[in-house]
Order: structure tokens, then sequence, then C-alpha cells
């Protein structure tokens, strides 16, 4: 069984960075996937980007050039390195594992629990 956990969440002020990490634990194959997802309550969750097994990464529109995903294959770790945050950031951020190359949250059976990352203005 596939776990994903998140941490590093927190309050921050707009402009600030902040790293969130996802240990990966279970038995994972070739073609495995992990994605970050946002949500802010009352909103369906949202992509955030995604980095395949071939170390491809895919950022959404809204954080293209502020967010980059790593990854620590020894530590079966992802990084999410959030720079220049804003205010419209502020989201319960989780982490995903799939095998699809389908990013649509109903189609990803991995999940974390989430943290919370807060952004004043």
């Amino acid at each position: 069984q596939v776990q994903l956990v998140e941490s590093g969440g927190g309050l921050v002020q707009a402009g600030d960075s902040l790293s969130l990490s996802c240990a990966v634990s279970g038995s994972t194959g070739i073609g495995f996937a992990v994605a970050w997802f946002r949500q802010i309550p009352g909103q369906e969750r949202e992509f955030v980007g995604v980095i395949r097994w071939s170390d491809t990464k895919l950022y959404a529109d809204s954080v293209k050039g502020r967010f980059i995903i790593s990854r620590d294959n020894a530590k079966k770790t992802v990084t999410l390195h959030m720079n220049n945050l804003k205010p419209e950031d502020t989201a319960v951020y989780y982490c995903a594992g799939t095998y699809s190359t389908n990013w649509s949250p109903d189609d990803i059976p991995y999940w974390g629990k989430g943290t919370l990352v807060t952004v004043s203005s």
C-alpha cells in the first residue's frame, strides 16, 4: 500500500518562500508520478504540478516560474519549493501518487492528508 505524508505547511507573508515535502512509502514502480494539488475550502481541488517517473515536470500556469518540484529518490521524498508566494496561494496542499498521466483528482488513487499553507498580505 502506497502512503504519502506531507509536511512543511505554515503561515508566511507575501513574497516569502516555503517548501513542502511529501514522503512516499510503500512499493512504487516504474511510471509512478507524484503530483501536488491544492484546495481552498468550498472549491475544487486544483492541480499545481507533477514530477513524472522520467523526471519531466509540469506546472499549472498559476504557479509556473514560482514553484519548482524536485525529487530525492534515495529518501523517497518529493519537495514543492514555493517562491514569491501570494495570498491567493493560500490553500491546503496535497501530494498525490499515480501511474496515470491523467491529472484529474478523481483518477488519482493515492493521497496524503494535506498541509495548510497560509500567505498573509
